[in-house]
């Protein structure tokens, strides 16, 4: 093994210090004059993530780690524990099943189903029962029909099931009551459904006093985020788009630094009221940064930010540095001029990226090792002595995927650290440590000369800024504020304040990222409405008339379907397989599959793929990928094409970067865990594109009969991406009538 060293001396001892930042967030849902929330997410996000990733972390006193609480999630499970606000979905869930009109009934059928389908509801066979009663596709039906089929048991079923699914493993342990209650399964009782209403408010109150324990004795970091979310760059000039995306159309333009300096000063001085003490780490919304706010977040008293490792990137690009990912990531930097010095690290977008897309997909135990396996391997690609692994991502939605939260994996990881399986006696040691204590332990020793302006997807804003949707929501911020800023002078302090709170919670990024096509949910018209009413609500402070765009929606609904993953094949393909693109004609008629759909909450780094197409003649399969912009050259890394056929089931597998020609291993299922091989094929080859032609008589199927397709890239043997995700593409074997079919009318 080779480890880096000066020539002729011993290797030295390297000490790597992995600094683990989990962001929880949620908009502010509350509108202020109705004095209710219209989502429940703060509420039920409690009961699981928040809650369990403090509870898992007691466990493990020697692994320390830092916490990001966005203030607008702060304030709203202040306004929970309280009782000063109930949510609309909470207002549905106490009411006695037996008193629910049918709209309430159809309200309950239609969102009383909103979690993971497959770890939060399948596994609860009651749960599941109702779900299928009531339909796994109800756009376009009546749910007032619907719901009519639901008795009053079944409907206080669902009331009881729709939280009862959300408490995490933390909450099982502390309250047995609750695994009585899913032990017990149906016919609930209303007195059932009070105890666990009356406990999931115990738990919301336990959230902030809990991570302030683990603050106090020193094993948590906690740090904040500008107040209501907003992406900071773009509150205080929206042109500094134009530094990454300038080819992106934009709304009028919108400039409002105090607004930036408001929103992080408020960030500090209610996480100082609400932990005790003053936070000195910030995560700026979606890891948003630009130079323009560095002297605002060193004059709010913050002294450290992080943000993504494509802004390192570009940032020594700009200042005409090397880019060598291991030598220069793993360090915090120094960041601002001598009058506002700050620190700045940089995430490690594999690792980070990998607990929320990767590893949910295999074992706990692969996916503790896989991430061990990394870590041991720094010390020995990278030439620093100290280094700094810096892994942030979202603490709350991940865990849905996991089928028990993650507990399992975590543990396994957290114990790692626990025992020094990571370390290597006299040559390294590993241990989980906050952000501000690795940073006091590896001063920083490069000064980082340039900032590029960027976020963490994509290095860019495009997501918030740019569509027309994200455009007209920007044109009615920025006529509110002006009208504002006209007004005030006029207002009674205390609406002008008021007034001011609603604008800053408009300013969040929530709405924007739902603008547009890169993001979809089922809620998606809710979010634009709250992104109006905060509007609307600053009018009505104001005393004016509330604008008619403000009644209107921005966006448009969207409803999401297969179609939208895959596009079926309309004519026959014979294309040459030489990895180019011999003439458009080529792949004319192919069907795709989409490889980077609108998706949810989460975000995921580039695809390995900008395209896939497929298709056929009436003797052979054809596929083709059109590789992603930053594909891994790392060895190791496989596409497999899975395709199951009446009888069986067959798998083509090959590198993911080869160039020229090659070949594919063709294997057949024989178990479920084992594949039996059949042979090499050479008809594939890898240049500007890859593409692969497999002979119908290979895999014994006739004309007419169905066939089902999924592309599986792994790494290390891991799920790394899925296409189309998470069902595969069913497609119909061609006959000699299939062009005719296709287009007839």
């Amino acid at each position: 093994m080779t480890y880096f060293r000066n020539e002729g001396k011993l290797p030295s001892m390297k000490h790597v210090h992995v600094c683990f930042l989990w962001h929880m967030h949620q908009p502010y849902y509350t509108d202020p004059l109705a004095g209710s929330a219209s989502m429940p997410w703060v509420r039920l996000h409690a009961t699981k993530a928040y809650y369990d990733m403090a509870y898992l972390l007691e466990q493990f006193p020697e692994v320390h780690a830092s916490f990001n609480f966005t203030p607008s999630l702060l304030l709203q499970l202040n306004e929970i524990a309280t009782g000063k606000i109930l949510d609309l979905f909470y207002e549905h869930a106490q009411r006695p099943a037996a008193s629910l009109t049918l709209e309430e009934k159809a309200f309950l059928v239609s969102h009383f189903f909103s979690a993971n389908w497959a770890t939060m509801v399948r596994p609860f066979p009651r749960y599941h029962e109702l779900l299928v009663k009531r339909g796994l596709d109800i756009h376009g039906h009546d749910l007032r029909h619907i719901a009519r089929q639901f008795s009053t048991q079944e409907l206080l079923d669902l009331q009881v099931w729709h939280n009862l699914a959300w408490f995490g493993y933390g909450t099982l342990r502390q309250y047995p009551r609750l695994a009585m209650l899913r032990q017990k399964n149906r016919g609930f009782t209303e007195e059932d459904k009070s105890d666990m209403l009356s406990i999931q408010r115990l738990a919301v109150q336990e959230i902030i006093p809990r991570y302030r324990r683990l603050m106090d004795r020193g094993q948590i970091e906690l740090t904040t985020t500008p107040f209501f979310h907003p992406i900071l760059p773009l509150v205080i000039d929206t042109d500094i788009n134009r530094r990454a995306r300038p080819d992106l159309p934009l709304p009028t333009r919108f400039r409002a630094r105090e607004d930036a300096k408001s929103q992080l000063q408020q960030a500090v001085e209610f996480h100082h009221a609400t932990f005790g003490r003053p936070p000195i780490g910030l995560w700026p919304s979606e890891g948003s940064v630009c130079p323009e706010m560095l002297p605002l977040v060193h004059q709010t008293g913050l002294r450290w930010l992080a943000t993504d490792e494509g802004i390192l990137a570009r940032s020594l690009t700009m200042a005409n540095e090397p880019w060598h990912r291991q030598s220069a990531l793993y360090q915090p930097y120094h960041i601002g001029d001598a009058e506002h010095p700050l620190t700045i690290l940089f995430r490690d977008r594999e690792i980070s990226d990998a607990f929320g897309f990767v590893y949910h997909k295999t074992t706990p135990e692969s996916a503790a090792e896989d991430v061990m396996r990394r870590l041991r391997n720094l010390p020995h690609e990278t030439p620093r002595d100290q280094i700094v692994v810096t892994i942030i991502l979202d603490g709350e939605n991940p865990w849905e995927h996991y089928h028990d939260g993650g507990e399992r994996f975590l543990s396994l990881l957290y114990q790692g650290f626990t025992n020094h399986e990571l370390d290597q006696p006299g040559l390294t040691t590993v241990q989980a440590s906050t952000i501000s204590d690795a940073i006091a332990s590896v001063s920083p020793t490069q000064h980082l000369s340039c900032l590029h302006s960027g976020s963490w997807i994509n290095s860019d804003y495009k997501i918030w800024i740019g569509h027309h949707e994200d455009n007209q929501g920007w044109d009615l911020l920025s006529h509110t504020r002006s009208t504002l800023m006209e007004l005030e002078p006029n207002l009674p302090p205390d609406h002008a304040q008021a007034a001011w709170q609603e604008l800053y919670a408009a300013e969040g990024s929530d709405w924007f990222w739902w603008y547009g096509d890169d993001f979809d949910t089922d809620f998606k018209p809710e979010f634009d409405r709250l992104f109006r009413t905060h509007l609307r609500n600053v009018w009505t402070r104001m005393g004016q008339p509330i604008p008619g765009q403000l009644t209107q929606p921005i966006g448009k609904m969207r409803v999401g379907s297969e179609s939208d993953l895959v596009h079926q094949p309309v004519g026959f393909l014979t294309p040459t397989i030489d990895g180019l693109v011999t003439d458009f004609f080529e792949w004319h008629g192919a069907g795709t599959i989409n490889t980077q759909p609108p998706l949810g909450a989460m975000w995921k780094a580039n695809p390995f793929f900008t395209a896939i197409r497929f298709g056929w003649s009436l003797d052979q399969f054809v596929i083709r990928f059109d590789p992603g912009e930053t594909i891994p050259k790392k060895q190791g890394i496989v596409v497999d094409i899975t395709l199951q056929v009446p009888e069986s089931t067959f798998r083509l597998t090959f590198p993911l970067t080869f160039q020229g020609s090659g070949e594919f291993l063709l294997s057949r299922q024989s178990s479920p865990e084992t594949w039996q091989e059949i042979g090499f094929h050479r008809t594939i080859s890898a240049r500007s594109i890859t593409e692969l032609s497999l002979p119908w008589k290979e895999i014994r199927v006739e004309p007419g009969q169905t066939l089902q397709m999924s592309v599986v890239v792994r790494d290390q043997g891991l799920e790394v991406a899925r296409y189309p995700d998470p069902l595969p593409a069913v497609l119909t074997v061609p006959g000699p009538e299939f062009e005719a079919e296709c287009w007839r009318v």
